[in-house]
């Protein structure tokens, strides 16, 4: 797992056999063509441009393992997929959410956030809120966007107020 957070990192490194890396997800640490499978949720969707987007995408398909001519376990002679990557991202058609998002918005948009802290006398949680940038994806998107970062998709979808892909490495074989 990487994250830019080092809490995150800390707390995921306490759940073994698995390493944590504080890394950008603009530039992956991970290996070329080491990865079956890569998860993003809740991250691309914060950058603030959608060059910064793509490139963030491509940084996690170039983590993916190629596609191979023969698929493992069949001889049926089908491909080898390769990695997958799942990628999440906030959906601008919200309309139904408590949010109220819908075409014809803005779709880039600050986000109130609210982190309670401590007790205070008398039970009271103290508070404070920071505004978080989102751009909200509209429907085809993030399609877009993976096949732009040199992917393709698999399989994509929308789940409660968000746009998902299943995407993996195009290109040359090997």
């Amino acid at each position: 797992m990487s994250s830019l957070s080092e809490n995150l990192v800390k707390i995921a490194n306490q759940h073994q056999p698995h390493v944590s890396v504080v890394a950008d997800n603009l530039l992956l640490p991970h290996p070329s063509a080491s990865f079956d499978f890569a998860i993003s949720i809740a991250v691309v969707h914060h950058l603030s441009t959608r060059a910064r987007r793509v490139q963030a995408v491509a940084a996690m398909l170039e983590t993916l393992r190629r596609t191979t001519g023969v698929e493992k376990g069949r001889q049926s002679g089908g491909g080898d997929m390769g990695g997958k990557a799942l990628i999440y991202v906030w959906a601008l058609e919200q309309k139904s959410s408590r949010r109220g998002w819908n075409e014809g918005d803005e779709q880039d948009v600050m986000v109130p956030w609210v982190m309670k802290s401590k007790s205070l006398p008398g039970g009271s949680m103290e508070a404070k809120t920071f505004n978080r940038y989102y751009h909200l994806y509209r429907q085809g998107e993030l399609q877009e966007d993976v096949v732009e970062a040199g992917g393709s998709i698999v399989e994509s979808g929308y789940e409660k107020d968000n746009w998902w892909a299943i995407a993996v490495r195009s290109g040359p074989q090997g």
